[in-house]
């Protein structure tokens, strides 16, 4: 009880202080940057003056993965790609202190793949691109991946361990959502059209706002099932019907379909582990989770005038359906994959995408799938990265089905790199968190499968 006391006081406390950052960035936003400095600060020296014992190194990555759309929101980073390089460091640092598994060697094979594609890229990317931000955008993404799997893979982390993980994940996601109802109280304020909403996003990209709070609300129905607390339950179900709305009016789909896949996932796996008494248990949190997401349906049914029907069913405003559900992305990987067709060993070269859909398409956007920019820029290897990303974490899984997360993690990390590519560090942080393998002491005090390092 005791424990559950001082749990209950330290999540309600870090609301009210992410509540008072958000209110304080939106009352004076150069305070952005100076917050994001203190956080930085504040993770590394907890993870030096420990020694990263008990993985502050990725509780400070993940708080860094979950602020990043926030700061880069508010003006806070220094350079665009702050996130995934503090990402990065995070846990190289982390790593210098607990070292890696000796089963991480397809991921150090997965970032050597990597070079050959600057190498091509240096011959063929144009004059008038700026190389090293090319470079800088397009892998910067891929290599916080590649850390992340290094830093997690067949890594123990203690069940409470790996709470603190997501709380630190999920904290800076909910500072964002805090401002953004500050910034725009109500819908029916702001004009509403069937395009991706920057209205409900504060100016930001609308595919951005919608993939991490699309995350935020996957985290919140998970803590609904693993958390057994029922006044935090009760803030959690709020907050999430407070998530899940800020979602859904970016009028930007990936995030939201993503994050249904992502419970539903979780669900299914939460189900498939627990005994028919524990099962019982859980049908009354789906009932009320399906309720609460009627409720914010037709609750933003009223707000947008009915207009986010028509955005989900993909319909314009009079109500005729569209012929093209994926607004162009489609055509985006069609280049990309002519591409490599028509350079399979080596590919175009890192940064060339951008050129080459400008050169084919006569347009200038960057790539929104992953998968196919890995094959494009990379060729063949590309092609084996891939199905490094893929075989490496099921293999693991078919042996240690010991993490309730595993599917809606890497669930949340495909579907994100097949809509918005890996423009931000979340999918890189996530893939890496499906890799741990969580010890619960309580429960399972000796271990019959025997992790080496």
């Amino acid at each position: 009880m005791a424990g559950k006391s001082r749990y209950k006081f330290n999540y309600i406390e870090l609301l009210l202080l992410h509540l008072g950052i958000a209110f304080a960035i939106y009352l004076y936003r150069p305070l952005s940057p100076l917050i994001l400095f203190g956080v930085i600060l504040y993770f590394l020296f907890l993870t030096i003056i420990r020694e990263n014992k008990n993985n502050e190194a990725l509780m400070g990555a993940a708080y860094i993965a979950g602020a990043e759309v926030f700061f880069r929101q508010t003006d806070g980073m220094v350079f665009y790609e702050t996130g995934k390089y503090m990402v990065i460091v995070f846990l190289v640092i982390g790593m210098f202190f607990k070292g890696t598994s000796s089963r991480t060697i397809p991921y150090w094979i997965f970032l050597l793949i990597l070079i050959p594609g600057i190498v091509v890229g240096s011959m063929t990317i144009g004059f008038e691109t700026d190389f090293r931000k090319a470079v800088a955008f397009n892998l910067s993404g891929p290599v916080a991946l590649g850390v992340s799997a290094l830093y997690c893979y067949y890594k123990k982390i203690k069940q409470e361990d790996f709470q603190r993980v997501i709380t630190m994940l999920l904290m800076p996601l909910l500072a964002q959502m805090f401002y953004l109802y500050l910034y725009t109280p109500s819908m029916l304020d702001v004009g509403v059209n069937l395009q991706a909403n920057y209205a409900a996003t504060g100016g930001y990209g609308p595919n951005q706002i919608s993939t991490v709070f699309g995350l935020g609300a996957v985290l919140l129905a998970m803590r609904l099932f693993t958390i057994k607390h029922k006044l935090i339950n009760i803030v959690d179900l709020v907050l999430l019907g407070m998530m899940g709305y800020r979602a859904l009016i970016t009028f930007s789909r990936g995030g939201v379909f993503t994050a249904i896949v992502c419970i539903i996932a979780f669900i299914f796996f939460l189900y498939y582990k627990k005994g028919a008494r524990e099962q019982s248990q859980l049908n009354f949190k789906v009932i009320l989770l399906g309720g609460t997401t009627l409720l914010l349906w037709l609750f933003s049914l009223a707000q947008t005038g009915g207009l986010i029907s028509n955005r989900y069913t993909n319909r314009d405003a009079a109500g005729q359906l569209k012929d093209d559900i994926t607004t162009g992305r489609v055509e985006l990987v069609e280049t990309e994959l002519h591409a490599f067709i028509n350079y399979p060993i080596t590919g175009i070269g890192v940064g060339k995408g951008y050129e080459y859909r400008e050169e084919n398409l006569d347009v200038s956007i960057a790539t929104h799938n992953e998968i196919s920019r890995l094959l494009s820029e990379h060729g063949l290897l590309g092609l084996v990265a891939l199905f490094i990303l893929l075989l490496v974490p099921v293999i693991f899984w078919t042996k240690f089905k010991n993490n309730y997360y595993f599917l809606a993690f890497l669930a949340f990390w495909f579907l994100t790199i097949n809509h918005s590519a890996m423009r931000i560090a979340l999918p890189a942080l996530v893939y890496g968190l499906a890799l741990l393998y969580i010890v619960d002491d309580k429960k399972d005090p000796v271990h019959r499968k025997r992790l080496t390092r």
